[in-house]
């Protein structure tokens, strides 16, 4: 069976990309947070820096050097793959959907942007249509953008973070969505309808867009980082239904739970098909996500407070649970800030390798 692994492109947030088999028993995946680029190299995230192929170019250039000499010998971020450049992973952070229903963007120049969190309201969902993304400007000028990373690079690798349904719908209708779920299902079904259609449009146009160049993908991924606010009750009765609509759509669906349990929501997202990845966090029921993915590939998300803040022998310890029950797997090492200190994020990628030779 296809697997998906953890994958953290240099000044991207956290997405999914096929495996190859060749992955480490306990393999880290090491990422930083844009202002840890900023402070360190003076990389600028914001508005240039997501509709200015050029200019990312740059910043990937300087990004993958200054990784090499800060922490030499360690593949963070794939710096000693010699790949071309992912120019397209991370660009508009989140807010793709947002950016295609013509809701507004804050940029930063030491953050990922901010979509707009003002709450549509039930009449604004009411009128809600899917949109033509063939004509939509926002949705047009991505699709423009690979043409230019083709020039500049060779290569159309990468992916656009399209969340999910929840994730979605929470930042379109705010806290609000969470009581709809509860006394308002037409407002809901209409919202997700809408959110799905268009993840599946959006997802299809950029394969095709990509496959012109040679690229073939043929995976999703639906983000539930919300899910824990809703419940596992809920999330049967009024939300399953739209995440087997998107995986039914593809051969390999990664599930992303977020650095949160999955323990309540293990047996409901196996109803989904050809789930290839599925992340959690520690306090999760480690080896029953075993269990019940077996041929999926797994990663624990460990958090950068954790890391941070954590002793050294507390975090072998943490790995070690890692290890012995979930492994094969991922350990996800996301959203690190510039006071974490650098032996942390070593001692943590050593670890992973003495462990693999310890448990594979």
């Amino acid at each position: 069976m296809e697997q998906l692994k953890y994958y953290i492109a240099l000044g991207a947030p956290p997405i999914r990309t096929p495996a190859d088999g060749s992955e480490a028993y306990l393999r880290p995946e090491v990422g930083f947070n844009p202002s840890w680029f900023h402070k360190y190299y003076a990389i600028d995230f914001s508005e240039k820096w997501h509709t200015n192929v050029e200019f990312r170019m740059k910043s990937h250039e300087t990004m993958r050097n200054e990784i090499k000499k800060h922490f030499p010998g360690y593949n963070i971020g794939g710096v000693l793959n010699n790949e071309p450049f992912d120019l397209l992973t991370g660009i508009y952070g989140i807010g793709i959907v947002d950016s295609i229903f013509g809701r507004p963007l804050q940029y930063y120049s030491d953050k990922w942007p901010v979509p707009d969190n003002t709450p549509l309201t039930d009449e604004e969902i009411i009128k809600l249509t899917v949109p033509d993304l063939v004509h939509n400007k926002f949705f047009m000028n991505v699709l423009n953008q690979i043409d230019r990373i083709y020039k500049l690079t060779g290569s159309v690798r990468g992916y656009l973070n399209w969340q999910g349904n929840l994730n979605t719908a929470f930042r379109l209708r705010g806290e609000s969505i969470f009581l709809d779920l509860i006394d308002n299902q037409e407002i809901v079904n209409k919202l997700l309808t809408v959110i799905s259609d268009t993840y599946l449009q959006g997802v299809k146009l950029l394969y095709a867009k990509q496959k012109e160049y040679g690229t073939i993908y043929n995976f999703a991924t639906i983000a539930n980082c919300t899910v824990n606010m809703v419940g596992p009750d809920l999330y049967e009765t009024h939300l399953l239904h739209y995440d087997d609509k998107i995986a039914k759509e593809f051969s390999v669906i990664g599930i992303h739970n977020c650095a949160w349990t999955v323990t309540p929501y293990i047996d409901l997202y196996s109803r989904i098909p050809n789930v290839a990845y599925i992340d959690m966090g520690i306090e999760s029921d480690l080896k029953k996500v075993k269990d019940v993915f077996p041929f999926a590939r797994r990663n624990c998300l460990y958090k950068s407070i954790d890391l941070k803040n954590k002793t050294y022998k507390e975090i072998r310890k943490d790995f070690e649970y890692i290890a012995a029950n979930l492994a094969p797997c991922d350990v996800g090492l996301p959203d690190i800030e510039y006071d974490v200190p650098d032996d942390k994020i070593m001692f943590a990628i050593d670890l992973c390798t003495e462990l693999s030779e310890k448990y594979s």
